[in-house]
């Protein structure tokens, strides 16, 4: 049930963002990486477990830098964040171990995270399609 609630949001949000225009600024999908990498944090700050919000902010620090990077060069390096999220969400718990991580959480994330990786794919596709003649 995680993966098909996750893909169902992950979509909902992207016709939603299409919809009333969110997704026409560079800046909204690579926020949406931004967040979804914080969540890990907050998982690791209700574990009450000052280590684990520490190696957990070392990862997210990595999504942000790739969102930043997309963001200032290629949507293409945001598209890869989010999937790499979602293989990050795969593989957390053999990773990092972070027991305020919900047990749901891994399979509902990389649900989330490859349809909004799927989502701005198709949108980048979309527009450069548009602007070829």
């Amino acid at each position: 049930m995680p993966y098909v609630v996750g893909i169902v949001l992950s979509l909902g949000v992207a016709l939603f963002a299409r919809s009333v225009g969110f997704d026409r600024d560079r800046a909204f999908y690579p926020t949406v990486l931004m967040v979804i990498a914080s969540y890990y944090v907050l998982f690791a700050a209700m574990s009450d477990s000052v280590q684990t919000v520490l190696l957990e902010s070392v990862v997210m620090t990595v999504f942000v830098i790739a969102a930043v990077v997309g963001f200032k060069s290629s949507p293409w390096i945001v598209v890869a964040g989010l999937a790499g999220h979602g293989v990050f969400d795969a593989l957390h718990g053999n990773v990092l171990e972070n027991s305020g991580v919900p047990v749901w959480w891994p399979a509902f994330c990389l649900a989330y995270d490859l349809g909004a990786a799927g989502s701005l794919a198709w949108l980048i596709v979309r527009t450069f399609e548009r602007r070829t003649p």
